[in-house]
């Protein structure tokens, strides 16, 4: 799998729900990462679509605000 940093245009163009596999490339992060933080409850919220977990771009964005952390020098 290939990591990258998350893409500066990748709100441009994306649907309201995303698939594991796209929040994984917009987040840099493998998807079985994605399934550890579903199980654990950690993550952003993911909904159930028949069979497939979807992911909302706004929860995702909101969720990754909350984990800006404040680095004093």
């Amino acid at each position: 799998m290939k990591y990258t940093e998350p893409r500066q245009d990748a709100g441009k163009h994306r649907r309201a729900l995303a698939s594991p596999q796209e929040i994984s490339e917009y987040l840099g992060i493998p998807v079985r990462t994605l399934y550890q933080w579903k199980y654990r409850g950690t993550g952003p919220k993911v909904h159930k679509v028949g069979k497939h977990l979807r992911y909302r771009w706004t929860e995702v964005d909101a969720w990754l605000q909350t984990q800006s952390l404040d680095l004093v020098a």
